[in-house]
């Protein structure tokens, strides 16, 4: 099997060769790693592992040019000087470069009070049509043999609070009001292109995701988020899949969200993300939903990634793979991005897990 066959056999639980890794590092602990493989080496050359680590990402729809907007003009707040934007006005300050979580975020649109805001506001456009340069970038991960991931988290439920602040988007859809409406439609828009147009361009793989969870329950009630954003996200995975059957669909949420699992499958989820370990059980999870969901994750990053020794990390590893056996359906990694407090000793326990249950995987 090519790296690719391999995680598609996986995810649709149909038999595999080996077992993939993969991992996302905070910069403190890619400077460990170098300190410890040295500077440049590459990890799947390090592990002897280069099958499990081939896979490759696929860029994004170019965004339409434009004189930038002055954004600090939808604060009331005084923004640090050094502020960054993102593409809808959202500003993030200070922490890691390149990593959202250790930004502080500020919402444009928190003070908004008028639909007619909402509609002035200056939106970003892209050209879902110009896709030729993800299309290539789809033809050489293909003919390389590794399987191609198109990133879009924050679908639309963080997009959107991120843009007019989570309390203020609760209370707008508590309210039913028509600023809720607007906003949440308006990216459920975009993000429908945008799937639509990874699918056109081969992505095998589409990472969606919405954190709507917490660490001990729901984030919102069924109701609300049957009326809100279940149809929404339905929506965007219907437009990815006219336009490729057979793309995958990978949905991402952080905490408890097991009530909404049934909701998340009926959307046209194929494979759920993290289930986080500290929230929910992958035993029961997995003997309830196995037959109909594929897993990426259940590795904890609160727990046995930081503070486990190397022996608990082998050990959750393989537990978790020996679970769903033979015929897949886990990618067994950590549930989310690995901080500083993680040694590095932990990281080679994990991938030396994956690369040893190989053997007792069929293909």
């Amino acid at each position: 099997m090519t790296p690719r066959e391999n995680m598609l056999a996986l995810y649709r639980r149909q038999g595999y060769a080996f077992a993939p890794v993969e991992f996302d590092m905070c910069p403190a602990l890619a400077q460990k790693m170098e300190a410890a493989i040295g500077k440049g080496v590459n990890p799947a050359d390090y592990f002897d592992y280069p099958e499990g680590f081939a896979r490759a990402g696929m860029p994004w729809v170019a965004r339409i040019p434009r004189k930038e907007p002055d954004w600090r003009q939808y604060f009331t707040q005084t923004l640090h000087a050094e502020t960054g934007f993102g593409d809808y006005g959202i500003a993030y300050e200070g922490g890691y470069q390149g990593a959202n979580h250790f930004q502080r975020m500020h919402h444009p649109l928190a003070a908004a009070d008028s639909l007619a805001q909402f509609q002035a506001y200056p939106w970003p456009e892209w050209d879902f049509e110009n896709i030729q340069h993800m299309t290539s970038a789809a033809e050489v991960a293909h003919c390389k043999g590794y399987s191609v991931k198109a990133d879009m988290a924050c679908t639309i439920w963080e997009t959107a609070w991120y843009i007019r602040d989570m309390a203020q988007l609760m209370t707008d859809m508590a309210d039913e009001d028509e600023k809720a409406t607007f906003l949440l439609d308006k990216i459920t828009r975009d993000s429908t292109r945008r799937a639509a147009s990874f699918a056109r361009a081969g992505a095998d793989i589409i990472a969606m995701g919405d954190d709507i969870g917490m660490q001990s329950t729901i984030m919102m009630s069924l109701e609300m988020y049957r009326h809100w954003l279940k149809p929404r996200l339905a929506t965007v995975i219907r437009a990815a899949k006219a336009a490729k059957p057979d793309v995958l669909i990978q949905y991402h949420s952080c905490g408890y969200i097991e009530p909404f699992i049934p909701d998340l499958i009926e959307a046209g989820v194929d494979i759920l993300n993290p289930i986080q370990p500290e929230c929910m059980d992958f035993t029961n999870i997995y003997a309830e939903y196995g037959s109909q969901l594929s897993f990426n994750g259940t590795i904890g990053t609160q727990t046995t990634m930081p503070f486990g020794t190397p022996a608990e990390v082998r050990r959750v590893t393989l537990r978790n793979l020996e679970l769903a056996g033979a015929k897949g359906g886990l990618l067994a990694c950590p549930t989310h991005l690995l901080e500083p407090e993680v040694p590095w000793e932990n990281v080679e326990a994990y991938v030396r897990a994956c690369k040893a249950f190989s053997g007792g995987a069929t293909g």
